[in-house]
């Protein structure tokens, strides 16, 4: 089973960087963890660019969701919503369809329980665009149980993975 993780933050030392991370340390055997992080590499989402000859950073980010049984997706909550480089990265797969139907847990890592809602509320509703299934809606909370709270959303990702 292969699973993407993507990291919504561009910063170096991010808590949702560090939860991306632990998946791959802790993920069973079996389980291919494989992060994608060049969303920062795709241009600004254009229809007129959409003309068969994508960018090639568009080319991995389309085949690296393709090539995924499930997506893990850990990002901030900015202004109230999600940050606008996955927005852009999820638009440029809006018409491909290669999140359509797919099996994807989103988090955000949290110093507490009730931060990040609202992030997590916009990026649900942009993947409802894509027909995904998200199968995990919740914050992460940094601390002594973060490693285990991972490897609930990892189980989750794998018991609903066709």
């Amino acid at each position: 089973m292969r699973i993407l993780t993507v990291c919504g933050s561009l910063q170096a030392r991010s808590a949702n960087l560090a939860l991306i991370q632990a998946a791959g340390r802790i993920a069973p055997s079996g389980v291919e963890v494989v992060p994608f992080d060049r969303l920062r590499a795709l241009p600004f989402f254009n229809p007129d660019l959409e003309t068969g000859d994508d960018p090639p950073a568009v080319t991995d980010w389309r085949r690296a969701v393709a090539g995924a049984d499930a997506v893990l997706i850990a990002s901030p909550e900015y202004g109230h919503s999600l940050p606008g480089m996955l927005k852009n990265g999820i638009d440029w797969l809006i018409g491909s369809g290669e999140l359509h139907r797919k099996v994807v847990a989103i988090t955000a890592a949290v110093g507490h329980p009730h931060r990040g809602l609202m992030g997590l509320s916009a990026l649900a509703q942009t993947l409802g665009a894509v027909d995904a299934v998200i199968v995990w809606n919740g914050p992460t909370v940094v601390g002594p149980d973060f490693d285990a709270a991972v490897a609930s959303i990892l189980r989750r990702l794998i018991e609903s993975t066709p």
